[in-house]
Formats: structure tokens, C-alpha cells, sequence
């Protein structure tokens, strides 16, 4: 099992930036493909973007592609989720995710894929 911790959360404005961090411990996170989803307020939890073992492959989902790229140092045992052109339909709470993989390429893109979960970060954008 792999502990992860989410940071870099915040208030922006509409238009603004933020990097999400997810930190990993108690397992190498280059065994691992990862994800990050978010869940706003009433809402389901949902897809946001996922990166391979090998970070070679990634993907997002339509209301992010363009603005948020995901990217990770498997030396650092890190994920990162930067976010541009922040809007106010972005504010939610951000969860990283890990699943054990030994597959270099695939991806996932599914809540019930991933078997290590944050705690999550909250990132508000403001109008």
C-alpha cells in the first residue's frame, strides 16, 4: 500500500495557476500508474488526468485538456498537476490516486482502478 499526500491547493483567481503535489510514501511511486481526480460540492468525485508508470503516456478529461498538464519525478517519489486558465467550475476538492501496475504504458481512468487514495487538496477559484 502506498501513502500518498496532496499539496499546493489554494484560492485563485479565474485565469490564475496552481500546482498540485502528491507526495508518496511507504511504496515507490515508479511502480505505479497514477491519477487525479476532483469532487466539487454535491457532486460525484471525477476523472481529471492520469499519467503511466513511465509518465510516456497521459490523459485527460475534455473540461481540462489544453489547461492541465500532469507530469512525475520518479525520483522524488512525486506527481504534479499544473493547472492554468483556472476557472470557477475547477473548484473542488483534488485527490491523487496510485495503482500497482507492471505495465510501463497503461493508464487509467476509472475511481475503482486505484487502490491508494490522498486525502485531497482544496482548490477554490474565485470569479
Amino acid at each position: 500500500q502506498v501513502q500518498l499526500v496532496e499539496s499546493g491547493g489554494g484560492l485563485v483567481q479565474a485565469g490564475g495557476s496552481l500546482r498540485l503535489s502528491c507526495a508518496a510514501s511507504g511504496r515507490t511511486l515508479s511502480s505505479c500508474a497514477m491519477g487525479w481526480f476532483r469532487q466539487a460540492p454535491g457532486k460525484e468525485r471525477e476523472f481529471v488526468a492520469t499519467i503511466s508508470k513511465s509518465g510516456g503516456k497521459t490523459d485527460y478529461a475534455d473540461s481540462v485538456k489544453g489547461r492541465f498538464s500532469i507530469s512525475r519525478d520518479n525520483a522524488k517519489n512525486t506527481v504534479y498537476l499544473q493547472m492554468n486558465s483556472l476557472k470557477p467550475e475547477d473548484t473542488a476538492v483534488y485527490y491523487c490516486a496510485a495503482r500497482t501496475t507492471i505495465n510501463i504504458a497503461i493508464i487509467f481512468r476509472g475511481i475503482s482502478d486505484f487502490g491508494s487514495w490522498g486525502q485531497g487538496t482544496q482548490v477554490t477559484v474565485s470569479s
